[in-house]
């Protein structure tokens, strides 16, 4: 059976499945997530309201420990609808945020299997799974947030894995930040998010079975850091919405830049470009 009928049943059984999952929005976790993004750690204290993007790091999975794969994700059909390839990882995002989040809230995350969609590939088969994720407190959604999950064959042991080789990133940026990622932020920000993917920690894992260079930087984090820019430099506006697309793998220990547009008619252009000035994200910014 190849890969485009093995699917079938598993979009059969997983499209519309949804899972809850529920979180206390505490000052002692921000006191760890404002220390990993360098800001005071006693600067939200209970009822503050958070910025609208941060809600991305409350209600993570928690697996159990026995429930892990050999990558570090859960275990197939654990969490997750059993796609038979066995490399994942994260590719986009689609994010509207209609309400507020604060210190103390009880944050319910309802998430809906939307899609399970096999494609052929210049680079070879892959699936891309889309969860839409809605966030709650007390009933009423303030946020929404549509993931797309990237999963790829594996690639045969001692070759590299197959790279975008890039675009240049666009030069005409209205402000720009440069980004250092050292091992110690990767590992705090998979500590604050419960992510154990071995490719963001294990330099031998990520050479030997998945064919990096280096340990890759978790794309969660690229986008938080891009997002947090994003809006410091939108003054007086109030982020809504954004729509994200990671292009291209960062390594731990890269310095990034991160760079936009100025704010205009309530939209922002934002993007990553590493070191070679190639283009490693992009983000399309709402604003109120």
């Amino acid at each position: 059976m190849d890969f485009f009928e093995a699917i079938k049943p598993v979009q059969r059984e997983w499209l519309g499945h949804v899972r809850v999952t529920q979180d206390d929005v505490s000052p002692s976790m921000l006191r760890r997530i404002a220390a990993m993004l360098d800001l005071d750690p006693d600067s939200f204290p209970r009822g503050a309201v958070l910025p609208p993007h941060w809600f991305g790091m409350f209600c993570c999975e928690s697996a159990r420990q026995s429930d892990l794969g050999p990558d570090g994700h859960p275990n197939k059909g654990v969490i997750l609808p059993p796609i038979p390839l066995p490399r994942r990882m994260g590719a986009g995002r689609r994010v509207r945020i209609p309400g507020e989040l604060r210190v103390g809230d009880a944050l319910v995350k309802k998430s809906e299997v939307a899609a399970i969609e096999p494609k052929q590939a210049r680079t070879g088969i892959l699936c891309v799974l889309t969860l839409r994720n809605t966030f709650e407190v007390e009933g009423q959604v303030i946020a929404v947030d549509e993931f797309d999950a990237v999963y790829r064959e594996a690639v045969p042991a001692g070759t590299k894995s197959p790279v975008n080789p890039g675009t240049p990133a666009p030069t005409d940026a209205a402000w720009s930040e440069e980004k250092h990622l050292p091992p110690t932020l990767i590992f705090r920000y998979s500590a604050v998010t419960w992510n154990a993917h071995r490719i963001h920690y294990d330099a031998d894992y990520a050479r030997a079975e998945e064919g990096y260079p280096a340990t890759v930087e978790n794309g969660g984090l690229t986008m938080q850091l891009l997002l947090d820019a994003a809006v410091k430099n939108a003054p007086g506006h109030r982020l809504t919405g954004f729509d994200a697309r990671l292009t291209r793998p960062i390594y731990v220990g890269d310095t990034i830049t991160l760079n936009g547009s100025a704010v205009q008619d309530g939209k922002m252009t934002a993007w990553v470009a590493d070191a070679g000035q190639k283009l490693c994200a992009q983000m399309e910014l709402e604003f109120a």
